[in-house]
């Protein structure tokens, strides 16, 4: 095979991207500052620069004083160029949120789902994009969570096997109701792990794994700055890693998932057990907050809380052997509400089932995001495809 060669065009190309990306991520900047960032050279930064201020996607942001000369004008991404869409897709309903380029959240649409059928979650997506009150054509790009793992072939597929999704062509069926704007469709894991490192906990790691627990588990793994994957994208089904040799059956068909363990459904199932009832409260999050808070006075309460900090911290030990990374950040509803009462026990569960020299090496700390930041992960995907093209993403 001959090897490819790198055309005027593509070096233009490759250039806008990267003083985009460095603008969005890291400005307001100078341009002298990008030249020094990005090692461009004085003149190629001013000329795309100037470019991307005639598209309209960088806007000057005021002046810096210089040493002993005139002001330097900095530069930043238009807040006000186009608009993004992020979309969580759960197990009892599909919320979508509309943002400007600042990430600065405008309107929000929550509807529940009776049934978690494909054609019913691409009806609601369609019927809540036409309800954020926003026009069409400012929509530079849709991004969708779902939760499950995303086949990128000639058609993207959804593998959920946890709401009995298999090979689902989720963005054709959103298109097949008229949606005209780009759709992105990722793990909602993956999506919240790629916001985490460029707004939150994970910021400034090039090796990091968010992992996020709500009803099920996940996580993010992100090496040399870059999500890995694997061979067929399924990489990060951390929840679904053994954590007791035939243990409590899983949503996945296996037996002994940590997501069997420390998922809030395997959470609040362990207690059942133990007592016989529920905690008190009318959905998940508020059963998990009655668990917690009852501790302190149920022995019962206390015990199933400190295996699953145990637990909790030998996955993420796991996690520290597999993959080594510098920082592990927590999140997810539950791992936030888990990690705010239980993060020494599970630091100090990580720390004895993991390599002392790589533990070491690593900080466990919690999101920064909120609980429910999937659909502000989905809405980065568009934001993501605009940096790695160095335009528009509806120009592609």
């Amino acid at each position: 095979m001959e090897p490819s060669r790198t055309t005027v065009r593509d070096l233009r190309r490759r250039n806008r991207a990267t003083l985009l990306t460095t603008l969005y991520l890291d400005g307001p900047r100078s341009r002298q500052e990008l030249t020094g960032l990005t090692g461009l050279s004085v003149g190629t930064v001013s000329n795309v620069t100037g470019a991307l201020l005639d598209d309209g996607l960088v806007v000057e942001a005021g002046t810096v004083d210089s040493d002993g000369g005139r002001p330097r004008t900095l530069l930043r991404v238009s807040p006000g160029y186009g608009r993004v869409v992020g979309i969580d897709v759960g197990e009892t309903g599909v919320v979508l949120e509309l943002f400007d380029l600042a990430m600065r959240r405008t309107s929000t649409v929550t509807r529940p789902l009776s049934a978690v059928t494909p054609a019913a979650v691409a009806r609601l997506i369609a019927q809540g994009l036409r309800e954020l009150s926003v026009e069409p054509a400012t929509i530079l790009g849709v991004g969708i969570g779902v939760p499950g793992t995303v086949e990128r072939a000639e058609r993207v597929l959804v593998h959920a096997p946890t709401i009995g999704w298999e090979a689902v062509p989720l963005a054709d069926l959103v298109r097949g109701h008229g949606v005209e704007a780009p759709l992105y469709v990722d793990n909602g894991a993956a999506a919240q792990g790629q916001a985490e490192m460029w707004f939150g906990a994970g910021r400034g790691a090039r090796h990091a794994v968010i992992a996020l627990v709500g009803s099920g588990v996940g996580a993010a793994v992100i090496t040399h700055g870059e999500s890995y994957r694997g061979a067929a994208s399924s990489a990060g089904e951390w929840g679904h890693t053994t954590i007791v040799y035939n243990g409590r059956p899983c949503r996945c068909g296996a037996r002994g998932c940590l997501e069997a363990y420390v998922g809030a459904d395997g959470l609040l199932a362990r207690y059942r057990q133990a007592r016989h009832r529920p905690p008190p409260g009318d959905d998940q999050q508020a059963q998990v907050a009655a668990l917690i808070a009852a501790a302190a006075d149920s022995a019962v309460a206390a015990r199933v809380l400190d295996e699953t900090a145990g637990m909790l911290g030998a996955g993420i030990a796991d996690l520290v052997n597999l993959f080594n990374p510098e920082r592990i950040v927590l999140g997810g509803w539950a791992g936030l509400a888990l990690g705010r009462a239980l993060l020494p026990r599970i630091r100090a569960a990580a720390a004895a089932h993991a390599l002392r020299h790589a533990y070491s090496r690593t900080s466990i700390e919690l999101c920064r995001l909120g609980p429910d930041a999937v659909a502000y992960g989905a809405a980065t995907l568009p934001v993501a495809a605009m940096l790695a093209a160095g335009e528009d993403p509806r120009r592609g």
